[in-house]
């Protein structure tokens, strides 16, 4: 069955930087556009990036341009996400999954404050 497990969030300072990861299993991985999404407490899930199967296509959302990158390593089936330049407002569950075709993990928690 489809597995997706997220790490890497954590504590980091407005200014700061994270690295997240996805490790995906159960489907044939190359197959499959990503995303990346998140939810902050009391709000809707919303989408933040996602990068296509076929030549690392990537498209972000407005309130993370310029400063999260998107990337995937289809030889060891991982998703990440490099958030640079932190904000409060960006402190929240991450997810990743399949563009379209879903798959939740646990989400990993990344909380930007000072």
């Amino acid at each position: 069955q489809v597995q997706l497990v997220e790490s890497g969030g954590g504590l980091v300072q407005p200014g700061g930087s994270l690295r997240l990861s996805c490790a995906a299993s159960g489907f044939v991985f190359s197959n499959y556009a990503m995303s990346w999404y998140r939810q902050a407490p009391g709000k809707e899930r919303e989408r933040v990036s996602t990068i296509t199967n076929e030549h690392d296509i990537t498209t972000y959302a407005d309130f993370v341009k310029g400063r999260f990158t998107m990337s995937r390593d289809n030889n060891q089936n991982m998703v990440y996400l490099q958030m640079n330049s932190l904000k409060p407002e960006d402190t929240a569950v991450y997810y990743c999954t399949r563009t379209n075709y879903g798959g939740w993990g646990k989400g990993t928690l990344v909380t930007a404050s000072s």
